[in-house]
């Protein structure tokens, strides 16, 4: 229980561009607090002239609110470096050479956890938040996380390519589908996606299926074998017992015939004796 009131304690004083422990923090108008360094490098990368917004809640701000410490977060931060609990990181998983890095973190980045196909941004746990929490993302769509997120983007219209012209086989924007396409087979990517799926799914069941008839195959064929085996073995125990009795009877009548010899043979070695005499 003491260790989970820890880790509460470094989020909870933690900046959530940085996610480190915040340094010379500042509150915005909206109530979230950052690293006044974080949130000015923030806003000065904004598009807007004179608008700006909270990376969490995305409130908007206009003018550009003016910046000043939070006194009493600062002394709570420096309390709870002074424990030893600063220096360790909050528990987040930073992104290798393998993964796809969340676009919104500064310093060294995390491993994002999901993709958006209508901001072209990936995100980690933290980012992906306003995501979940605000309306204005609601219609947004999450993937998993993914380096190609241009590829969605059309090269002609650089609109994002939510449809697929089956004519042509390929992804398309909504401008495409007006234009070159005019006239094709086109479908959302969704209902094209969903309709793969079904067809990989299909096949899947298809190959299972003759998986199982194989493995019913190879079964056959293993009995049938084992069946030829137990009838060899049979039929040689069987000749051996023939051959051992043919061999019986043949000494049988070795003996017989010696028997039946053995006078014979000592009359006639009697009258070759006398004769010579």
């Amino acid at each position: 229980m003491e260790q989970k009131g820890v880790q509460l304690s470094r989020e909870t004083f933690s900046c959530s561009i940085c996610l480190d422990l915040l340094k010379d923090p500042v509150t915005i108008p909206c109530g979230h607090s950052y690293c006044m360094s974080c949130i000015q490098t923030h806003w000065d990368g904004e598009d807007g002239q004179n608008l700006h917004s909270c990376p969490q809640c995305r409130h908007t701000f206009i003018p550009r609110p003016v910046l000043v410490k939070n006194t009493m977060l600062a002394v709570l931060v420096e309390q709870l470096k002074k424990t030893g609990l600063g220096a360790a990181a909050a528990d987040h998983c930073y992104a290798g050479a393998e993964d796809v890095v969340c676009d919104v973190c500064t310093g060294r980045k995390l491993k994002a956890v999901q993709s958006c196909l209508v901001c072209l941004a990936s995100y980690c746990d933290k980012h992906l938040q306003p995501h979940h929490e605000s309306a204005a993302f609601k219609k947004h769509k999450l993937v998993d996380p993914s380096e190609k997120l241009q590829e969605n983007v059309c090269s002609r219209h650089d609109e994002v390519m939510k449809m697929f012209c089956r004519t042509d086989g390929q992804c398309i924007c909504y401008l495409c589908s007006v234009e070159e396409h005019k006239g094709h087979d086109t479908v959302s990517s969704a209902a094209e996606r969903t309709e793969r799926q079904k067809e990989l799914e299909l096949s899947r069941q298809k190959i299972q299926q003759r998986i199982k008839d194989k493995q019913k195959d190879v079964k056959a064929l293993q009995q049938e074998a084992e069946d030829i085996s137990r009838c060899a073995d049979e039929a040689a125990e069987k000749n051996r017992k023939i051959l051992t009795e043919l061999i019986r009877l043949l000494e049988e009548r070795r003996s017989d015939v010696e028997r039946h010899l053995s006078p014979l043979i000592i009359i006639l070695w009697s009258v070759f004796c006398s004769l010579s005499v």
